[in-house]
Formats: C-alpha cells, structure tokens, sequence
C-alpha cells in the first residue's frame, strides 16, 4: 500500500490544524498569576481540574515521578491526579509536587494518612496547597468574560 503525496499533504495540514487548535484551547485555559509582584499567564493550570482540592507534597527526591505520586494517594476515592514538578532545563525533581482530589474530605483524609509517610525513600512532607491564592482573579474574570463574548 502506498500514501500518495495528495494524502500525505491532507494528513500534514489535519496535524497542524489540530496543533493549532490544541494551543489556542490552552490558551483560552490560561490562568492569569501573580506573585512577588510579577503577573505572567500560567498554561500548567490547564491540566488541572478547576475546581479541585490539592495538597503540596514536599521532600521528593528525583525517583519519585508523577506514576509513584499517584500510586501514593490513588487508594482515595477522589483522587485526581498527581504532578512532580521537574527543572525544565535538567529534568531533575525540584523536590515537590502536587496531588489533586475532588472531594475536600479526601485532602484531609490523605493529610492525616500520608504526612510524614516514605515516598521513595525520604518521609513526604504535605501542606494544603496556595495556588489559588496567586490567581490574579480581576484579569481572570475579564479574559473569561472577553471569552464569553466572542464565543457568541
């Protein structure tokens, strides 16, 4: 069987057309921050669910990845996901992560159970995660409302 060139250019411009409308859906997911006086757009936001319940996990060492974190909190019913937080240039660990729930009981069960628990080989230090402190929520609420508008 062989791709003719008229294929194989439709095939290219379907890829393109979906990469190009993967960037611009996450940049309508772009959550606006703001912290030591510095405001940028954070496009990480968009992996995560909105309205969700996170606990900051501390202490990681560079084995623990995202597959071991959510291993770790998987046995609660809400659990969404779980993200180390890795350099960009090197790939190494930054020693800390997030784990994600639906249900704010279960952050609080997975608190009492995990704190100072071994994942890896180092006890896991948890704190109820501030992002949501950092979200600058005047210029979130105009670029939703901006959004709305132009979607009718």
């Amino acid at each position: 069987m062989q791709i003719t060139p008229e294929a194989l250019e439709n095939l290219k411009a379907a890829l393109a057309s979906s990469e190009m409308e993967h960037k611009a859906e996450a940049k309508k997911k772009a959550v606006p921050r703001k912290a030591a006086g510095q405001s940028w757009e954070d496009l990480t936001l968009a992996e995560w669910q909105e309205n969700d319940y996170r606990l900051f996990c501390g202490n990681l060492v560079n084995e623990v990845n995202d597959d071991v974190l959510s291993k770790a909190f998987s046995r609660f019913p809400t659990f969404n996901m779980a993200k180390v937080v890795r350099d960009k240039r090197t790939g190494k660990t930054k020693g800390y992560g997030f784990v994600s729930f639906s249900n704010p009981l279960d952050p609080a069960a997975a608190f009492k159970e995990m704190n100072g628990k071994y994942v890896g080989n180092r006890p896991i230090i948890l704190r109820k995660s501030k992002w949501q402190e950092r979200i600058d929520y005047k210029l979130w609420k105009v670029q939703r409302t901006d959004h709305i508008r132009n979607q009718s």
